[in-house]
């Protein structure tokens, strides 16, 4: 088969897996558009108890994002100004919006040249500093589990208890992946999940949920999507916000739950395919102990910025997508400059996640990628080198 003639390669791809669903999509948004419930209506309560099930949670609550995941988890529990909340350097910007959004300062920690996850001598180095200055209450870690890979939760929650902070999980690229055998969803004491399409479960528009074994929190998180609603509608306890998931993604997200499991395992077996092929060529990922991976994404590591910008030529004239995740560290975008000098006045350097984002290189990752397809990312990646 000539090049011309191949199946095309998408870095993400949702029109094979609707392929399968969609008479079940079709019918539950029959449903929902001839009943009227289209915000927090039946589906949405569904889809959290069965969120919950399949996390092995004790509870979930639906939400309209994956940022606002975050927000009102943080919300509840009172962060904002003068809070330090410390969080991974080197990941997507929400993590580190919502504090400032709070008014809360994030303090970015370095990561784990292996895992990407968030380094945990540096985190104590930087709460230690922190306390010392004085001018800032340490109150919360958010442990990112970065391109699927879990973080160290019983290390992260053993720093946590010891300092009197709230663990939370920012599990927006990890919904499946589990850790000593529990899911993602039982670590820490909540967890943020984002649904936008390209996640391991994604709707088709923004939506997220939060899981969490503690009831009254869950509680909490609920009064707090709905402006701080109380029993009725408008007994109105505390200052919300709108973060309200949709009855439309909620059905979507049905649908799409029951093949979840497979496309884990999908995930996985291409994981290696892309293992297999590219070892010895450039750094690839690897399974941490007692971990599972849900692969969100696959990154692999290239010698420096040149060799990954030649690597991308070369694949985009073969027919094969790359995206670099992430271009620069959260402490050098200028929305958080200020913040950074605020947050250590004599802050360490981060010399992990600057020299990942020189580094870098996101393959195509999705369930529906097959061996031969997998084969020819690697080759035209190895082309380049």
């Amino acid at each position: 088969m000539t090049e011309a003639n191949q199946s095309p390669i998408n870095l993400f791809d949702m029109k094979a897996q609707q392929a399968l669903i969609r008479p079940e999509i079709d019918r539950r948004i029959a449903a929902i558009l001839d009943s009227g419930a289209f915000i927090n209506g039946p589906d949405v309560r569904e889809l959290e108890e069965k969120l919950a099930e399949f996390a092995g949670c004790g509870h979930a609550v639906g939400v309209s994002s994956g940022t606002d995941a975050l927000q009102i988890a943080m919300m509840a529990e009172g962060i904002g100004r003068g809070d330090a909340v410390f969080l991974p350097a080197f990941t997507y910007t929400a993590t580190a919006e919502v504090p400032l959004v709070l008014g809360a300062t994030p303090v970015f920690v370095d990561v784990e040249p292996d895992s990407f996850n968030i380094d945990l001598e540096d985190l104590k180095r930087r709460i230690a500093l922190v306390k010392e200055e004085g001018r800032l209450r340490p109150r919360a870690v958010v442990g990112v589990d970065l391109f699927g890979r879990p973080a160290d939760w019983p290390a992260i929650q053993e720093i946590c208890r010891a300092e009197g902070m709230f663990a939370l999980d920012d599990a927006a690229q990890a919904f499946g992946a589990a850790l000593d055998g529990k899911r993602l969803g039982q670590w820490g004491d909540a967890a943020a999940l984002s649904f936008y399409p390209t996640k391991t479960l994604g709707c088709y528009g923004d939506g997220g949920a939060i899981l969490t074994n503690d009831a009254g929190r869950a509680e909490l998180y609920r009064s707090l999507r709905t402006h701080g609603e109380g029993k009725t509608r408008y007994a109105v306890e505390r200052t919300g916000m709108n973060g309200r998931l949709d009855s439309l993604q909620a059905a979507i997200l049905l649908c799409k739950l029951p093949l979840l499991e497979d496309e884990l395992k999908s995930r996985a077996r291409i994981a290696g395919w892309y293992a297999a092929r590219l070892s010895g060529h450039v750094v690839v990922p690897g399974e941490q102990a007692g971990a599972t991976s849900a692969w969100g994404l696959y990154s692999v590591l290239l010698p420096d910025a040149s060799t990954r910008e030649r690597v991308q030529a070369t694949m985009r004239d073969r027919g094969v997508p790359s995206a670099i995740y992430y271009p620069k560290p959260l402490h050098h975008q200028p929305a958080y400059a200020a913040a950074h000098a605020e947050g250590l006045r004599a802050a360490p350097p981060l010399p992990v996640s600057e020299a990942l984002c020189d580094r870098i290189l996101a393959l195509p990752m999705h369930p529906y990628l097959d061996k031969a397809q997998a084969a020819r990312v690697a080759e035209a990646l190895t082309a380049g080198l």
